[in-house]
């Protein structure tokens, strides 16, 4: 009896060194095997980092106080005359509440025309109001507010502290400013992504680099929508380590040494130090420089 289980052999909970090797390309697999070093971890390091297109990117350029279509302004006009243009009998002001802002930009004010007030801010929009009617009406004075229309709302989801739709306002004007006026983030900020709609564009970014760099804190428009989730990338743990489960990543960088601790680490009694291996599907161009070549075919890519 004892010859006979001995014989059988307890089940694996993963492959053994000598079994990956020999699915390797080198033994007429279709995985190639690769050791660690410099020139591996250089290659690796181009795949590319979460961050904004250079749309988004050019979003952040723009100043907080850019008018843009579907924002609502109010205008006052002061006239120097009891009987103005647009002012009535005995009065010098004339207030125009929920002017909005077209789909092309423009707006239109009495006695001064059409207005391209999209891609001005408030006070350049001033100005050109008063130079358009001070031919019309002695020294007029002109005040130009932003409202909080329909137009200007965007739209917050996910682990925040607050899901709904907000106004953009002049203090929730950015990114940042937006989060932090719907209560923050709900999860851990390390493994906090945010992702950004807009129109048929999305550009994502850790919450974290959001702050590491300013640069990146982009300016909202109307209509955006912006959703809040926890990191969805996971490694899955095989072989001789202190458990064998799917492990959700809980950092935005993680080592291999790290990883191993996540699982309790290696079993000392059945496990080899020279036999801790990574199994990955590269994409080609990462594969080809790691290999230094270009001929690779279907799944020759697992390194």
């Amino acid at each position: 009896m004892v010859s006979v289980l001995a014989s059988c052999g307890l089940p694996q909970v993963g492959p053994n060194k000598r079994q990956i090797y020999s699915g390797s390309v080198q033994r007429e697999g279709d995985a190639y095997v690769v050791s660690v070093n410099d020139r591996v971890t250089r290659a690796t390091a181009v795949v590319p980092a979460l961050g904004f297109t250079s749309d988004f990117k050019y979003a952040s350029r723009l100043t907080s106080d850019t008018i843009r279509p579907g924002d609502t302004l109010g205008l006052t006009i002061w006239e120097n005359v009891d009987d103005g243009l647009l002012s009535g009998e005995g009065l010098n002001q004339t207030a125009l509440e929920e002017v909005q802002v077209d789909s092309a930009g423009f707006i239109f004010v009495p006695y001064a025309g059409r207005l391209r007030a999209s891609g001005n801010t408030p006070e350049q929009l001033r100005q050109m109001i008063t130079r358009e009617l001070e031919d019309q009406t002695p020294d007029p004075q002109v005040q130009v507010r932003r409202l909080a229309g329909d137009g200007s709302t965007v739209s917050l989801v996910g682990a925040v502290g607050a899901q709904g739709v907000y106004p953009i306002e002049r203090p929730t004007r950015t990114l940042g400013s937006m989060l932090a006026n719907a209560g923050g983030v709900t999860i851990e900020p390390e493994i906090a992504q945010i992702t950004v709609t807009r129109g048929n564009k999305q550009g994502r970014i850790w919450f974290q680099d959001l702050f590491d760099h300013p640069e990146l804190d982009i300016a909202l428009r109307g209509g955006d929508q912006v959703l809040v989730e926890g990191d969805t990338r996971s490694f899955t743990a095989l072989g001789a380590t202190a458990s064998q489960s799917r492990v959700p990543f809980e950092s935005q960088d993680l080592s291999a040494l790290e990883a191993i601790a996540q699982v309790g680490g290696l079993v000392s009694t059945s496990s080899d130090p020279t036999g801790v291996f990574v199994m990955r599907n590269e994409p080609a161009e990462i594969a080809g420089q790691v290999l230094g070549r270009s001929d690779l075919q279907g799944a020759q890519r697992m390194i």
